[in-house]
């Protein structure tokens, strides 16, 4: 179980490095854009809309709910095919959660676009 421990702290640190520059990265370009005015209207829309952020924090969040409860459930079971559960678990219960997560942005999508 070691080693799982290591795989996976370094794979959280990679993607949180990978992460924190993506997010300075588009700042440091809006800021630029604003400062040239060289904004359309596509690109407007596209750094203003609150509604792709509001859907990808829910897409992580289910992602992020079925790796904990894959990892809580893989806890109870026997020392012997523990860490093939977890990691079985972490797979099935992410990939369900993301198909959550597609049923319910459509749902959204399409209620929103009716008003």
């Amino acid at each position: 179980m070691g080693q799982f421990h290591d795989v996976l702290i370094v794979g959280i640190v990679f993607f949180s490095i990978v992460g924190i520059i993506k997010v300075l990265s588009d700042n440091r370009l809006r800021q630029k854009l604003i400062e040239k005015g060289q904004l359309d209207e596509n690109v407007k829309y596209l750094y203003s809309s609150s509604r792709h952020q509001t859907l990808s924090s829910l897409k992580w969040g289910f992602v992020l709910i079925g790796l904990g409860l894959a990892l809580l459930i893989g806890q109870l079971a026997p020392p012997d095919v523990k860490d093939e559960m977890i990691i079985g678990g972490m797979f099935i219960l992410a990939g369900l959660g993301l198909l959550l997560f597609y049923h319910l942005s459509n749902q959204l999508v399409n209620k929103s676009d009716k008003k």
